[in-house]
């Protein structure tokens, strides 16, 4: 049913999926295919690429945040490999899609400071910026939040967060949108 030409293919975890009603309300004139799911880890996603899920797809720009989920596992298996797996969901999606803009959002704060999954993303989006030579692929873009969703101490904005501080609230897709919009404009004009 989705087959054929969309302006947005929305690809991650829960955080993705959630966009829901904050998506029409920001972008209401994008024809977006989300095909978020909670839970995801890198590895959910690049199965789901090659097994059908985007198939028949020609989408104009591709927003990519994955990796949260990743971050459960990172004591056995470090941060680069969570930073890799993020780095193959991006060239799987290249390969599929040659002349879409990417947009690798970078994985947003969650907890605070001195928690382990917080310094764990640090080190991930680090160790990411090592992988994406985004001289070699022009319509790569990263986009960091960083600072839009954590106060100067580095704690997170809770008013951008649901109760969890994981998810988030409508303020913060209100936030992710502002910065997303000006990206999904140059891609799709």
């Amino acid at each position: 049913e989705n087959k054929g030409p969309v302006d947005v293919l929305l690809v991650g975890d829960s955080i993705t999926i959630q966009w829901g009603d904050a998506w029409k309300q920001h972008f209401p004139d994008l024809k977006a295919v989300n095909i978020g799911i909670g839970g995801d880890k890198t590895q959910n996603v690049l199965w789901r690429l090659d097994h059908g899920g985007v198939e028949g797809l020609e989408p104009r720009a591709i927003v990519l945040m994955i990796g949260n989920n990743n971050m459960f596992f990172t004591p056995e298996t470090g941060v680069e490999a969570a930073a890799a797996g993020i780095r193959m969901c991006i060239r799987n999606l290249r390969e599929k899609f040659p002349a879409a803009t990417i947009i690798v959002a970078k994985i947003l704060p969650a907890h605070g400071p001195g928690n382990r999954f917080y310094e764990d993303i640090t080190l991930t989006n680090a160790a990411l910026d090592g992988l994406l030579g985004t001289a070699e692929d022009a319509k790569l873009v990263t986009l960091d939040m960083w600072g839009d969703f954590t106060n100067a101490d580095g704690s997170l904005r809770k008013e951008l967060f649901t109760a969890d501080s994981i998810h988030l609230s409508p303020a913060g897709y209100a936030a992710y949108a502002k910065r997303l919009k000006p990206l999904l404009d140059a891609a799709i004009e």
